[in-house]
């Protein structure tokens, strides 16, 4: 008998509520933390309360879902600095109502000009550098693309000028706000590398350790540079005086004359210049689209793997029936198609896989290729190949295929009265970036270079991921939006690197398949499974379905305190709304709609 779903999240707190948005104080007190709320009128998910609170204070104001989501991200650069920021890129996708279709904008970070294939091996011993001295280098940082996104999507789809969007999050970053555990540990979790740096010590390690939690963090040089953003437009970030600014760190990291901890490695300069800024272009993909149950499912599309390694997986699963087979049943068939997809994933998908193969990828007929390889009574041996894509007919599955690991990020999910809706993925790659605040400027730069592999990890055949002039780094980022009769039914994403796409994933058979209403969906324990060995989980996860799971031939890697740190928004009939965010992880998320009533 399947376990109540209801038992899954008996631990934890969930209420639906309505969200009051206030601003942060000048004293740093924030609104209250609210993981379920139901209403109309629109709704804001985020991991952030004061953000969530912005964006609500906007949809009230008579702003659409893009405006919100603008200022709402803007805010998460103050108050989740080490996870987004106008020094990262992301992912960013649309819903328009009134012509019902979905946009995307890729603003994923692009290598220098002078980037080479070789970039992250050690010219003095001809071996890849260790993953901290990559990081915490010039060497890891790509051109910015969240500013361009945010100017492109308040642009085509908004009713406020992106500097009227900024305003709020200057006000919160003069203002201060409330350091809580979250921020506080990510701070301490990073006090080595950010030691290195006086414009980084400076803010985040006053009197050199992390700031107490219920003190107020302010952050003036970044409200400053909003306003001058604001003020003079994107130029002056892209082309002109913060652009320069960028430029100057990344080509002279501003190293502390006597760092306030131990640096096992030299700090890298690179090669990011101006004209690299100048000559960023934002690209607007076609979603990726795959049936689901009678759903349609929509994604990010390259350099995101998301879209095509949740699509893949979810077609692998639809060979099942999952509602009439046991939970075990449905979690191995759950860890293997994301294993499968995974395999796939990493020996296809790049910036520049073509059109062609995508398509492919998230066929029912490839589906039907990689699902036949499932066995119901025993767990394939991982990692497992990626398939032939030239082939046809059910192979059978031998070891091999390379293991990827993930970083965080943030996400956050809006709709508004007019049916609009956003799911937008933003980052700065390693929680913390590449540790270097840009002086006098109060935001962190993104280590998104990182994301490539150092080397090749396809043996004999072409790595699609490795790095290149101008290129993109392959993404996990998965926001997601799926309609149900041609209108939204769900919307979702989450941080959490290549986790990202096994939480998207998760949470959509919780909701669709497993009896869950959303809420459970998100709080249910999570486990991943990314073509490893082991599979990564939860404790709670491990403990409530290992045994079941072990029966059957799968193993656990160590467990992780946490996977992901989603948002979502369900839209019920009549008008109706769900925002969701998680109730514990990352410190709990915050939810909040613009009505209780109608």
């Amino acid at each position: 008998m399947r376990p109540s779903a209801l038992a899954m999240a008996a631990t934890l707190s969930l209420t639906t509520v309505a969200f009051v948005p206030a601003a942060a104080s000048a004293h740093g007190s924030a609104p209250p933390l609210t993981p379920t709320a139901s209403g109309y009128g629109g709704a804001v998910s985020t991991v952030d309360p004061t953000a969530t609170a912005v964006g609500l204070d906007v949809l009230r104001r008579g702003g659409n879902a893009v405006d919100a989501a603008v200022a709402a991200a803007a805010t998460l650069g103050v108050t989740e600095p080490f996870s987004a920021g106008i020094g990262g890129g992301g992912f960013f996708v649309y819903y328009d109502a009134k012509h019902k279709k979905v946009h995307t904008i890729d603003g994923r970070e692009s290598g220098p000009a002078t980037m080479t294939e070789d970039i992250f091996i050690d010219p003095a011993d001809g071996l890849p550098y260790d993953f901290q001295e990559a990081r915490v280098s010039g060497l890891s940082v790509g051109t910015p693309g969240t500013l361009a996104t945010w100017e492109a999507a308040a642009g085509k789809w908004g009713t406020r000028s992106l500097g009227s969007l900024l305003q709020p999050a200057a006000k919160v970053a003069d203002k201060g706000f409330a350091v809580d555990n979250t921020f506080r540990q990510q701070i301490a979790d990073n006090a080595a590398a950010f030691a290195q740096f006086g414009s980084t010590s400076e803010l985040y390690l006053p009197a050199g350790a992390p700031p107490v939690v219920g003190s107020t963090q302010r952050n003036p040089d970044l409200a400053d540079t909003y306003r001058l953003i604001a003020k003079r437009g994107t130029g002056v970030f892209y082309r002109g005086s913060v652009g320069a600014d960028i430029v100057r760190t990344v080509q002279n990291p501003p190293v502390a004359g006597a760092p306030g901890a131990p640096w096992a490695y030299p700090i890298r300069p690179g090669d990011l210049r101006l004209s690299d800024l100048a000559n960023y272009r934002l690209r607007f993909p076609a979603p990726t689209k795959s049936g689901y149950r009678g759903l349609d499912v929509y994604g990010m599309s390259t350099p995101s793997s998301g879209g095509t390694a949740v699509g893949e997986a979810l077609n692998i699963l639809e060979k099942t029936d999952l509602s009439k087979v046991s939970m075990t049943q449905a979690l191995h068939r759950y860890a293997e198609a994301s294993a499968l997809s995974f395999a796939d994933r990493n020996r296809y998908v790049g910036a520049y896989t073509p059109q062609s193969t995508l398509d492919k990828l998230i066929s029912d007929g490839w589906a039907t290729q990689r699902a036949c390889q499932i066995n119901p009574a025993k767990a394939l041996t991982k990692p497992v190949p990626p398939g032939d894509i030239n082939a046809s007919g059910c192979t059978p599955a031998a070891v091999g295929g390379p293991v990827e690991d993930g970083q965080s990020t943030t996400n956050l999910t809006v709709a508004d009265k007019w049916g609009n809706v956003v799911e937008y993925t933003l980052t700065i790659e390693q929680t913390g970036g590449n540790a270097m605040v840009v002086p006098g400027r109060g935001f962190l730069l993104n280590n998104e270079m990182t994301d490539f592999n150092f080397t090749g990890t396809q043996g004999t055949a072409p790595d699609p991921n490795l790095p290149g002039p101008n290129k993109r780094p392959r993404s996990s980022m998965s926001p997601t939006i799926v309609l149900k009769h041609g209108k939204p039914f769900l919307a979702l994403g989450s941080p959490g690197g290549a986790t990202i796409i096994t939480t998207v994933l998760q949470v959509l058979i919780n909701r669709v398949d497993l009896g869950m209403t959303l809420p459970e969906a998100m709080a249910a324990p999570r486990a991943s499974q990314r073509n490893t060995a082991g599979i990564q989980a939860e404790p709670a996860f491990h403990t409530q379905y290992g045994p079941g799971l072990e029966a059957l031939g799968h193993s656990f890697s160590a467990d992780v305190p946490e996977l992901g740190a989603a948002t979502a928004i369900e839209f019920r009939p009549g008008g109706g709304m769900i925002a969701s965010a998680e109730p514990v992880r990352r410190g709990s998320g915050a939810a909040g709609v613009v009505r209780v009533r109608r």
